[in-house]
């Protein structure tokens, strides 16, 4: 007679016992929110996959906070140089010596794209940032052919002056003054080649560069 009251008691305490968890699934990538003024710098851009080619940036735009990742999502442009700063960033991880290291300087250069709030043309900030950003990833990590350096002499022989113009797009150069650097994106120009960034001028033209390097003005020549 007491089989049944034990067999009921078994059951009653099977019907207890806690489902098994599922097994964790792995967390998909998402991208961090742009900083602000008052934010902490964000995390860096995020790598999950590309949209289709020729659509938006490389983040969701319907979560975009602040102007700069707004003004990305509405604008192609910007849109594209943001998918190649995302992909330029892949490749960077998969060679990068020091990831952590990587990864503060990609936070390091979210909060620059996103201190362009404070610039007066926005948009003209935020280009120069991605391009600075794609040239400077591939340079670091060994993701482009250095081409070779020119020397320029220049009116004002003090400093050494040298470029190093990258052609793949986006086109840009790396000019040296001193122990100063600065990238400058490739610029419209009516004739000669010109480059420019805020507070930085290079504009060559008939082999004479003229220099405007944060308000120090130079005219040089290719030196052979």
């Amino acid at each position: 007679r007491a089989v049944l009251p034990c067999l009921i008691a078994s059951m009653l305490l099977a019907g207890c016992q806690p489902s098994p968890a599922p097994a964790p699934t792995a967390a998909l990538p998402t991208t961090p929110p742009a900083a602000t003024a008052s934010d902490a710098p964000a995390a860096p851009p995020a790598t999950s996959a590309a949209p289709t080619k020729g659509e938006g940036p490389s983040f969701d735009c319907s979560k975009a906070r602040g102007a700069q990742e707004q003004l990305v999502c509405g604008d192609p442009e910007l849109a594209a140089l943001d998918r190649q700063l995302a992909e330029t960033y892949r490749q960077a991880q998969a060679k990068a010596s020091d990831p952590a290291l990587l990864r503060a300087t990609q936070r390091g250069w979210v909060k620059g794209r996103d201190d362009c709030w404070k610039a007066a043309d926005i948009r003209s900030c935020v280009s120069e940032a991605y391009v600075r950003g794609i040239v400077d990833l591939r340079i670091q990590h060994g993701l482009v052919q250095v081409p070779a350096t020119v020397e320029y002499r220049c009116d004002d022989a003090t400093a050494r002056v040298a470029a190093v113009f990258y052609n793949d797009p986006p086109q840009a150069m790396v000019l040296t003054v001193g122990d100063d650097q600065a990238t400058l994106p490739i610029a419209r120009s009516g004739s000669g080649a010109r480059y420019a960034a805020s507070g930085v001028e290079f504009w060559e033209h008939q082999g004479e560069a003229s220099i405007d390097f944060f308000g120090k003005t130079l005219r040089c020549t290719p030196a052979r």
